[in-house]
């Protein structure tokens, strides 16, 4: 699939080189062989040359792929709606974990301000000085009466009473591959030779890792991932919360789903130029890798860490539960230029054959006694 790939300009290519290189020097470092979670972790966050810490576009039309913030204000807007009734049950303060373009922060802080319900203070953790950037220059150009409200953290503040959103973040976070074999599960991770980074299996070495895998049932010959990344994240934020809710929306699946004998070859997948394909080797830095979400992993991890499960749902059931129909009520039907476009992203955002169920909604909370509106209809928190 890789051959038909569009190729890079040549700086880009240079770019890549140099983080390939830095790839090849680790591998050689750790004795010739390195998880593929060391691998993403690499090519998305090293310093300067990954995929998100470097200074690419990375998204809407120009970049690799569109997420739904970019896709339309509709997604904001509404998202912001759930977040205005967490803030009402806890305290007035948003944190955005990985702002991408600064799109979202900027939908929902102009409706929360339509709304009346602007929080005190709305903070990005952001790793990516490029995009930290490009989300400053955005808020300052469409809401700069409301810089003083926006803060940006180099890391988790130690207490944080509120709403918790996460837009595709999880997704992006190392995942370790794992191949069920006949004598046993392996790791399976990376080596070098004339070719280039090839795969190896080894006997898992990491004591939380292989508990993990113990707990799931595979037929022999299945290769699938997971994420020990996602749970000390989910840790973190719940030793950090106080009172408030996290809000994760990313595309996944329940561990049945998730462990389905359709998805034998796990679920990774690389986007570029946006074409999705499935080779993490092919450019590294210039493309995204991600896999889905195995939110029963992510509500489990949740509870263990004190945290209640409020509801999972899918996309759509959530985006209309919090009233994103109700947007279109303030276009003209009649006057199609602004109404047909409108009514094109909302198919998007919530039809089954675009992101509507792809795409799930979970919210973990603590110290919260009422349910949520983005969960009153067509909550499938029995299937995780």
């Amino acid at each position: 699939m890789s051959a038909h790939l569009p190729l890079p300009a040549p700086e880009a290519a240079q770019h890549s080189a140099q983080l390939a290189d830095l790839i090849r020097a680790d591998i050689s470092a750790q004795g010739g062989w390195i998880t593929f979670a060391r691998y993403m972790e690499l090519a998305l966050y090293a310093p300067g040359l990954g995929y998100y810490t470097a200074g690419a576009h990375k998204f809407g039309d120009a970049g690799d792929f569109i997420t739904a913030p970019e896709l339309s204000p509709l997604f904001g807007r509404t998202v912001a709606r759930q977040v205005a009734e967490i803030m009402e049950q806890s305290a007035p303060h948003v944190m955005e974990l990985g702002a991408g373009s600064g799109k979202l922060a900027a939908d929902m802080l102009a409706e929360l301000e339509r709304i009346g319900s602007l929080p005190e203070s709305y903070s990005i953790l952001e790793v990516s000085a490029d995009l930290r950037e490009r989300q400053q220059a955005l808020l300052r150009e469409r809401l700069p009466h409301l810089a003083g409200r926006v803060h940006w953290l180099d890391a988790l503040p130690e207490t944080f009473a509120g709403a918790m959103v996460a837009n595709e973040v999880l997704d992006a976070l190392p995942v370790h591959l794992v191949h069920w074999r006949e004598g046993g599960p392996a790791e399976r991770g990376i080596v070098v030779n004339e070719a280039g980074f090839c795969w190896q299996d080894r006997p898992i070495a990491d004591p939380e890792l292989l508990q993990a895998v113990q707990r799931i049932d595979v037929p022999d010959g299945y290769l699938s991932e997971i994420c020990l990344a996602q749970r000390g994240l989910i840790n973190s934020l719940a030793q950090r919360l106080q009172q408030g809710a996290l809000l994760f929306i990313d595309y996944g699946f329940g561990a049945r789903e998730f462990y389905h004998p359709q998805r034998s070859s796990g679920t990774l997948m690389c986007h570029y130029r946006h074409y999705a394909h499935d080779d993490p080797f092919f450019l590294p830095g210039l493309q995204d890798i991600t896999a889905h979400v195995n939110f029963t992993d992510a509500a489990e991890c949740g509870i263990d860490a004190g945290l209640e499960l409020l509801g999972y749902t899918t996309q759509a059931f959530f985006l209309l539960n919090c009233g994103i129909a109700d947007f279109m009520a303030e276009r003209d039907p009649e006057n199609l230029r602004d109404y047909q476009p409108l009514s094109a992203q909302l198919q998007k955002l919530t039809s089954p054959a675009e992101m509507g169920e792809l795409f799930k909604v979970i919210a973990l909370s603590k110290e919260m006694a009422n349910p949520l509106c983005g969960f009153a209809r067509g909550d499938l928190s029995r299937l995780l």
